[in-house]
């Protein structure tokens, strides 16, 4: 089902009812609708920038908490490990199919040709 027809089924108004500011405010809030639509690019580019932001975060943390004489694991830095970790494997996960078709290119264009 499209967009429009969700809407018209929801709400009970059939797009060619609106008038002209109202069917112009629609195309243009439809419009943005499509523009905002998630892409493998923009996720991957979303899951590069926050696992680089958890990457400077980790830098800055200490890996150990001294309380007196005790020495304890500083807990926010293994999460942020953790969080570094699954970021990393989101990244791979979505560019395995590229890097698969790129090898599989590379492996097809190095087989000699039969004459």
């Amino acid at each position: 089902m499209s967009i429009t027809s969700d809407i018209e089924e929801k709400l009970g108004v059939k797009i060619e009812d609106l008038n002209a500011l109202e069917k112009e405010t629609y195309f243009k809030m439809l419009e943005s609708v499509k523009e905002t639509q998630l892409t493998p690019e923009k996720l991957h580019e979303y899951l590069v920038s926050m696992r680089d932001a958890v990457e400077r975060e980790l830098i800055n943390e200490p890996e150990f908490i001294r309380i007196f004489l005790f020495r304890i694991e500083n807990r926010n830095q293994i999460l942020l490990k953790a969080r570094l970790k699954n970021y990393m494997l989101l990244i791979d996960f979505l560019v395995a199919p590229k890097r698969a078709k790129e090898t599989l290119e590379s492996m097809m264009s190095n087989i000699p040709e039969k004459k």
